[in-house]
């Protein structure tokens, strides 16, 4: 009497399908087994796909045919050779395998004797005809992926800062969940003033409640899917681009390529480290008098405690006494708080300042629209050459994308331009309500908070000399907010506006020479 194992095999999606069933191929294969007077050895049941062997339950049968090597079975029964498996080659092999054990496979309801030649044809059929069907089961799969992606659906699980979810419409789409939203939105805009690295940026993350690893944080940084845009990836003579999406996005298409350009290096910038000793603030800001170096910092240690330091790495020996500049620089600091009644004159000049701003930027859009039209015609004229012949398809498709891609950054910046009529009422109101406390954000307590308000503040490294001398450069918001502080209070008697009680002033170039005030 023959023994035989039985295999029984149903995939995820045949789990539902009564013909595909466990218990219905068990039962078929014990009926099989009695009326042909077949002993059985062991049920093996399998719940994996057929298009590999490597599935949990066939490999631990295979272990153990080798082990025992045939002696205590004859057969390897299943329903259907697709229940064996879907793919041609692999199951060629794997015939051959149990063939060298003394094992016959065979399938119930499509029985053939292999060691008739003809039958062979017949089974190629049997295992191609489920090959088939997989592959063109798996190309409608990716057609169809392609067709949404094109739509602007989003074909994945949802990125770092997302979340999948329904609308009220009855649609999948992928919404921005919080914190994680916020935290990527902060580091796409600290990243894209090419001050920091993208690893400083992510520990910073990391530390506010991202979870999530370095490359996955760089991947996310490159991913357009956070501006609303989704990749439509290369397939055959179809090359890769970009469509809109149906999401909503984190941030703009402008910021995105900004940060691009960072993390290219076309934007990078030396910059100075996020965090440090509380004692020692300043440290990384602050040049070397003597020479031209970056002033570190570290502490001494006396008999009771450590004494805190700015000094040169050089041998210059220019050092300064940490308390003593962190002092100084808090009285300079100080002359830059607005006083009671000028926070309202500040807002008015910064907002005449913004819609002035934006009233010229007519000649920056001239200009990159000429550098559109400029890629434009390149991409053209390489058109042309390739249907002269002067040009193969492969420099042409090169030539195409690169233009097609600085095209795209073009475009956002662009979009930009049409935002003028933004009021900006509302975060000047916040900005100016932290700038009367300006003092009271600087702070040892917070050393992040106070070292970022330095960095702003300050969009150059000055020495102790500047900073005593008052010669340090400020940025322009901090240098109106001074003038109309101190500098210009005791000429209030000149005043004849009625919008505010300012002499007359003409403001220093670099914001807006020609705009006065009365």
């Amino acid at each position: 009497m023959k023994i035989a194992d039985l295999y029984i095999r149903v995939s995820t999606d045949e789990q539902a399908d009564k013909g595909y069933s466990q218990r219905s191929q068990e039962e078929v294969l014990r009926r099989y087994c009695e009326f042909h007077h077949i002993q059985i050895r062991k049920v093996i049941l399998e719940d994996h796909s057929a298009k590999t062997f490597n599935r949990p339950a066939w490999t631990t049968l295979l272990a153990d045919l080798r082990k025992t090597k045939g002696r205590f079975s004859d057969l390897v029964l299943f329903t259907k050779w697709d229940r064996f498996s879907r793919n041609a080659g692999d199951a060629y092999q794997m015939i051959s395998t149990l063939k060298t054990l003394g094992i016959e496979p065979q399938a119930i309801e499509q029985p053939l004797d292999l060691s008739i030649p003809e039958n062979k044809l017949m089974l190629a059929i049997y295992l191609s005809t489920p090959e088939v069907e997989n592959d063109r089961r798996a190309l409608n799969v990716l057609h169809g992926m392609r067709r949404a992606r094109k739509e602007g659906r989003w074909m994945a699980s949802a990125p770092i800062g997302y979340k999948n979810a329904v609308t009220e419409n009855g649609k999948k789409r992928i919404v921005p969940k919080e914190p994680e939203a916020s935290i990527l939105k902060f580091s796409f805009e600290k990243i894209a003033t090419g001050q920091f690295s993208t690893e400083q940026i992510w520990k910073v993350a990391r530390e506010n409640g991202l979870r999530c690893g370095k490359n996955n944080f760089l991947v996310a940084m490159r991913n357009p899917v956070y501006c609303g845009k989704i990749t439509v990836p290369k397939y055959k003579d179809e090359e890769s681009h970009i469509v809109p999406g149906l999401h909503e996005p984190l941030i703009s298409e402008s910021l995105f390529y900004d940060v691009q350009e960072a993390m290219d290096g076309r934007k990078r910038q030396q910059g100075t480290k996020i965090m440090s000793k509380d004692e020692l603030p300043l440290r990384g800001f602050l040049l070397c008098s003597k020479c031209t170096r970056v002033l570190t910092g570290s502490a001494s240690k006396g008999r009771k405690q450590y004494y805190y330091y700015y000094h040169c790495c050089s041998k210059c020996g220019c050092r300064y006494k940490a308390e003593e500049v962190n002092q100084l620089f808090f009285d300079e600091l100080q002359r830059y708080a607005p006083k009671p009644g000028i926070a309202e004159i500040c807002k008015k000049i910064i907002l005449d300042v913004y819609e002035a701003d934006f009233a010229i930027k007519g000649d920056g859009r001239k200009e990159l629209l000429e550098k559109i039209e400029e890629l434009s015609n390149k991409q053209k004229k390489a058109r042309e050459l390739l249907l002269k012949g002067d040009l193969d398809g492969v420099e042409y498709r090169e030539i195409k994308l690169e233009c097609e891609t600085k095209i795209n950054a073009l475009e956002a910046k662009l979009g930009d331009f049409s935002k003028s009529n933004i009021s900006i009422e509302h975060d000047l109101d916040r900005a100016i309500k932290a700038l009367t406390s300006l003092c009271g954000l600087y702070s040892l307590e917070n050393m992040k908070l106070s070292r970022e308000l330095i960095g702003s503040m300050y969009p150059e490294k000055f020495t102790l000399e500047n900073l005593k001398d008052r010669t340090a450069r400020v940025n322009e918001v901090a240098e109106i907010i001074y003038l109309i502080s101190s500098e210009l209070e005791s000429k209030k008697e000149w005043a004849s506006d009625e919008f505010s009680s300012l002499p007359t002033w003409v403001r220093p170039p670099g914001l807006e020479p020609n705009l006065v005030y009365r």
